[in-house]
């Protein structure tokens, strides 16, 4: 169902969480379904940096990825318990047991899938990711794509979000929200 299409008296019960890997686009996405659906959005890692005070890659760098990952279960927490919007998940976040059972009781899970190379290609657009200040930020990623894709299964719905127009994969969203009856009047 394009964007264009849906009714304005459908609307979500919960809170939708976009989950994948760094680069899959769910900020992006998740601006854009948030506006088709009339929803606020909210980026978790812009709401950890705003409650720390200090940036992802700071963070990680004085403190370590364990602590990151406590602060931002603590805050994902949060975001759900605040109602329906679509929220972007950092890409490890659905990776966390703990986390991926707070989102499963709470909101609609949605993996946005992309292949290596799409991921690749979008993120060198920027230096700002801790876990790919490597020698070999590609075989970073496969890796975390190897280790990751178990958890991520486990969303309620999976799209493709590889090359083409985030509105496409927006598009795709809107049709699966419709088709597994998560819209509600």
């Amino acid at each position: 169902m394009p964007a264009d299409d849906v009714p304005p008296s459908l609307q979500l019960d919960r809170p939708i969480a976009l989950v994948g890997l760094m680069g899959a686009g769910k900020t992006t996405v998740g601006r854009r379904l948030a506006r088709t659906l009339g929803l606020g959005f909210v980026d978790a890692d812009e709401e950890i940096e705003k409650s720390a005070g200090r940036s992802v890659s700071d963070i990680f760098s004085d403190f370590g990825e364990s602590a990151f990952r406590d602060g931002e279960r603590k805050v994902i927490a949060r975001l759900l318990d605040e109602g329906p919007r679509v929220i972007a998940l950092g890409g490890g976040a659905f990776a966390n047991d703990t986390t991926r059972a707070l989102v499963r009781e709470k909101a609609i899970s949605i993996w946005i899938k992309a292949d290596l190379d799409t991921l690749m290609e979008r993120v060198s657009r920027r230096d700002t990711r801790p876990l790919l200040k490597a020698d070999d930020p590609r075989s970073v990623m496969a890796g975390l794509m190897e280790k990751r894709e178990a958890a991520y299964r486990e969303a309620v719905i999976h799209v493709d979000g590889a090359d083409g127009p985030h509105s496409t994969t927006v598009d795709s969203i809107l049709a699966a929200l419709q088709d597994k009856g998560l819209l509600v009047r």
